[in-house]
C-alpha cells in the first residue's frame, strides 16, 4: 500500500472540499491515486461541499451551551440552506458540539479570513522579534514568523481548531463532513462566548 502523505491529503481536500479523514480514507482505498480518490469521494458524496460553496445558507439555528457550574457559556449561529435540515437532530447536535467547542477553547474569530489586518501585523511583528532574539537572521525570522502565525490561527480561529471530541479533525473538517452528508452548505456565521465576571471583548 502506498504511503499517504499529509501533502497529498491536503491536495485532495483542496480539490474536493471533503473532510481530511474522508480524503485520507479515499487515498488509502485507491492506493494514493489522486484522480481515483477524487472519483471515489464523488461517488460517496463527500465532495458535495465544494459544489455548495456558492450557495446561500441563511437557515439554521442559534444554539447555546452552558458549562456545568454556569460560569462559562457560548452561543453560536450555525447556518444551512433549508429549514428541513435545520430541524434534524444531527444538525442540532452539530450546533451543540460547536457551541461546546467555543465555550471550551475560547476562539476569537470564526476563520482566518475574519482576522483583521492590525491583529495579523501585530502577531507577525511579535513572532519576528522573538525569532531575531533567538539569534535568527532577518530572512529566516520572517519564515519562522509565518509558521508561528499558522499556530496562532489554530488557537484563535474556530474553524482551524482541533475538535475537542476528535483531535484528528478540525471544526472546518466537521462542517465539510456534515455538508457532504446532507448535501447542503453548512457554516458558522457568528458566535459569542461568555465567562462570568469577564468584560466584553
Amino acid at each position: 500500500m502506498a504511503v499517504i502523505s499529509s501533502e497529498i491529503v491536503k491536495t485532495l481536500r483542496d480539490k474536493t472540499g471533503a473532510g481530511m479523514m474522508d480524503c485520507k480514507r479515499a487515498l488509502e482505498q485507491t492506493n494514493g491515486d489522486l484522480e481515483q480518490a477524487t472519483d471515489y469521494l464523488r461517488k460517496k458524496g463527500a465532495a458535495v461541499a465544494a459544489k455548495r460553496a456558492e450557495k446561500e445558507a441563511n437557515q439554521g439555528v442559534i444554539e447555546a451551551y452552558i458549562h456545568a457550574g454556569s460560569r462559562v457559556g457560548a452561543m453560536v449561529e450555525l447556518n444551512c440552506e433549508t429549514d428541513f435540515v435545520a430541524k434534524t437532530p444531527e444538525f442540532k447536535q452539530l450546533a451543540h458540539d460547536i457551541a461546546m467547542q467555543i465555550a471550551a477553547m475560547s476562539p476569537l474569530f470564526v476563520s482566518k479570513e475574519n482576522v483583521d489586518e492590525a491583529t495579523l501585523q501585530k502577531e507577525l511583528e511579535i513572532y519576528k522579534a522573538q525569532a531575531v532574539n533567538e539569534g535568527k537572521r532577518p530572512e529566516i525570522a520572517e519564515k519562522i514568523a509565518e509558521g508561528r502565525l499558522e499556530k496562532f490561527y489554530q488557537e484563535v480561529c474556530l474553524l482551524e481548531q482541533s475538535f475537542i471530541k476528535d483531535s484528528g479533525k478540525t471544526i472546518r473538517d466537521l462542517l465539510s463532513d456534515a455538508t457532504g452528508k446532507v448535501g447542503e452548505k453548512i457554516g458558522v456565521r457568528r458566535f459569542h462566548r461568555y465567562h462570568l465576571g469577564e468584560s466584553p471583548r
